[in-house]
């Protein structure tokens, strides 16, 4: 078990065989995503050549044959961890290997030619951002390390954020509310996983309930939601496979593994793509085009497990797709911040009119000239207690003198004509 709360993953166990002696096609048969979500046909137009993902994890160990070359910069935000945030971080459940797996899975670039693990964005270049969540040793809080830890990778050339984790709350501290909005003034799409109920998230947790984030859900080998390696929430945007994964550990290990902390860098390379394929298009563009193409796969969507659908890379580099009608994730952000968030109102003083003088004291205050008319015209008194009732009293006599006579008029009626009124 990774860390159990903050980080969304299950290590399964090993995949059949350790890296030295793994054979090319065991390892890439495993890899089924690849060409059941269009990433090999997708390679055609696009690896991801120019793009820069940070990852935001437990540090992304760079001496990994498959990452040689990948991890481009990075930091620690946790004050455990090394410089260049490249020495995994462990938790007190874990030994840090978080981070290494996540960013194989989305820009490995295997052992060789046709060897090894691929990520479905081989030539993107990862940001390594190291956090200490689930260790009791940092003395930085879990939130802002976080914070810290979008700003840095913003500052430093960030185009897309991963963040497989989740606060297993709804709801994400006010510090945020800066970090995610300078995320998304400074044109960084943010990924993040929708968490796993495996794990004790049976909803979507914080940061994928932030608006503007791009939401990632799971799904088993079958392209059916899963159950304990995915959650459910009205935030989701899109699936991707959570189940039987296979990542890179540390120690150069090959792993399969379970949850959406799996599926969000698949989403988070998938990004990346798109942004190589459309070097002009915003953020709020490139999100509309990942989820512009997702797969219904008979599914009725939008939903809260499934989002908009299962990604599908090679559409999503190579569809014509309407452009993006929808508020830019600044402004939804924006919007719910001013909605949910309690403005501090500054208390202006009120002046107080200065007062005329009053009347001297042995003078009487004139009185006001009388007008006749006046004494005609109702008011708010006469209206409420008088006039209103008096209408109401004699629109009531009239009713009932007219009803006397039509009620005589039809008895007369009816003893000259009786076969008339026979049947109603």
């Amino acid at each position: 078990m990774l860390a159990t709360a903050l980080f969304g993953g299950t290590v399964a166990g090993s995949v059949v065989l350790d890296a030295p002696a793994a054979h090319a096609d065991q390892i890439r048969d495993l890899q089924y995503w690849l060409t059941d979500y269009g990433f090999t046909e997708a390679w055609n137009t696009t690896r991801g050549a120019g793009v820069t993902v940070a990852v935001i994890d437990s540090g992304v160990d760079g001496s990994v044959a498959e990452l040689n070359g990948v991890v481009t910069g990075g930091t620690d935000v946790s004050g455990l961890g090394s410089a260049d945030g490249q020495t995994p971080v462990a938790g007190d459940d874990d030994d840090g290997e978080h981070g290494t797996l996540v960013a194989s899975l989305l820009a490995g670039r295997g052992t060789g030619d046709g060897t090894g693990l691929i990520g479905v964005a081989p030539e993107a270049s990862i940001l390594a951002v190291s956090v200490g969540f689930g260790s009791t040793r940092s003395t930085v809080t879990n939130d802002d390390q976080i914070a810290q830890g979008i700003r840095w990778a913003v500052d430093n050339g960030a185009d897309v954020i991963n963040m497989s984790l989740t606060r297993n709350t709804l709801y994400w501290p006010e510090s945020w509310d800066d970090a995610f909005l300078y995320a998304f003034e400074n044109d960084v799409v943010v990924v993040a996983a929708a968490g796993n109920r495996g794990s004790g998230t049976t909803e979507v947790g914080a940061p994928a309930t932030i608006p503007g984030v791009l939401a990632v859900g799971g799904v088993d080998r079958n392209k059916t939601a899963s159950f304990d390696a995915s959650s459910q929430g009205i935030t989701i945007a899109v699936s991707a496979p959570s189940e039987k994964l296979v990542g890179v550990m540390p120690d150069s290990t090959y792993v399969q593994w379970d949850g959406t902390s799996a599926a969000a860098p698949i989403v988070s390379g998938l990004v990346a793509l798109v942004r190589s394929a459309y070097p002009d298009l915003d953020a709020a563009g490139v999100m509309n085009r990942v989820i512009a193409t997702a797969n219904a796969n008979g599914q009725s969507v939008p939903s809260p497990i499934y989002g908009n659908g299962l990604i599908d890379a090679a559409a999503a580099v190579t569809r014509s797709v309407a452009p993006a009608t929808d508020a830019t994730p600044t402004e939804l952000l924006t919007e719910w911040i001013t909605l949910h968030r309690r403005a501090e109102i500054e208390v202006v003083p009120t002046e107080v009119p200065v007062e005329q003088a009053p009347a001297a004291a042995d003078e009487d205050p004139a009185l006001p000239a009388r007008n006749a008319l006046t004494a005609w015209l109702p008011n708010q008194l006469t209206l409420t207690y008088i006039s209103l009732p008096l209408a109401v009293l004699v629109g009531f006599g009239i009713l009932v003198t007219l009803f006397g006579i039509g009620a005589t008029r039809h008895i007369k009626r009816i003893r000259r004509n009786p076969k008339d009124f026979a049947q109603s």
